[in-house]
């Protein structure tokens, strides 16, 4: 396995929504604000649009963990791929209700709805961050909307965080579209913001930050347009065939071929073999496996 040749047992750069790997970036410490005051302000509503492999999945577990933090209840639950009918219940495993709560003979919308009511009489903030909402079914978009938009005062501390990607936009319904006070985007990452990220993961298992050179940084940059989940990818491979070639630099020849070898179809670049030269580096996907 590729992290057989690292240093430490935990790769530097992982697609895993983990808080501790969040990189806050400028976008990401901002977007992070922004959660921060819908909570404190008692907002009902907010909306983050990102492109796929733009990390919100990443600033979703870790806000929710931040917001917990600050003695908010906090649950989240992706919607994507859900069937009609499976949301409500699947919100309900999420949230700590205890076991009398749990066992009543109530439908599962009122017990939500008195969880809430609790919530609020206790002055603690609920967060509900529903994860793709641009992909769920109809019947969760709908359910949505009513927790963000019910005017009843045991709504009255409940804040409804929903993502969506900007294609999906016109799936998202009108009322949380409209109701959203803060629309939270997150830009493509910049060279500098790049080059703070892999800093930042090699720092963390205890690597030389400049591992990779400056053309290597803005090669990174280029092919992966900017997109964290594909820089993540291209940096932990590029790092892992530079271990096994015994190398402490990687330059921006060495990317371009960890670029060929790798070749998904969601990249967003693709660099022409250089006609009679020789590949320097193993091939990438016998180290992968």
């Amino acid at each position: 396995m590729v992290r057989d040749v690292h240093d430490s047992a935990v790769p530097p750069f992982s697609g895993a929504p983990e808080p501790e790997r969040f990189h806050l970036g400028p976008s990401q410490e901002e977007a992070l604000a922004r959660l921060d005051w819908l909570v404190g302000e008692g907002q009902r509503c907010g909306l983050v649009v990102a492109e796929a492999g733009m990390g919100k999945s990443h600033l979703v577990a870790t806000a929710a963990r931040r917001l917990g933090g600050l003695a908010a209840e906090v649950t989240v639950l992706s919607l994507a791929g859900l069937a009609e009918g499976e949301w409500l219940e699947l919100l309900l495993d999420r949230i700590p209700l205890d076991t009398a709560s749990r066992a009543e003979p109530l439908g599962a919308w009122l017990k939500l709805e008195n969880r809430l009511r609790e919530n609020t009489l206790l002055g603690r903030p609920t967060v509900l961050f529903f994860d793709d909402i641009d992909r769920g079914p109809s019947d969760a978009q709908e359910g949505v909307a009513r927790l963000a938009t019910a005017a009843e005062p045991r709504f009255g501390t409940t804040l409804v965080v929903a993502t969506a990607r900007p294609a999906g936009l016109a799936a998202v319904p009108e009322a949380i579209r409209r109701r959203a006070v803060v629309r939270i985007e997150l830009p493509a990452w910049s060279e500098d913001a790049v080059a703070a990220f892999l800093a930042a993961g090699l720092a963390r298992v205890g690597r030389p930050a400049d591992v990779f050179a400056p053309a290597a940084v803005a090669t990174i940059q280029r092919f992966a347009a900017g997109v964290p989940d594909v820089i993540g990818k291209l940096a932990h491979l590029a790092l892992a065939a530079a271990d096994a070639e015994g190398l402490e630099r990687i330059d921006a020849a060495m990317i371009e071929e960890v670029w060929r070898e790798l070749a998904p179809d969601s990249f967003t670049a693709e660099v022409p073999a250089r006609s009679g030269e020789r590949q320097r580096f193993r091939p990438v996907r016998r180290l992968w496996g």
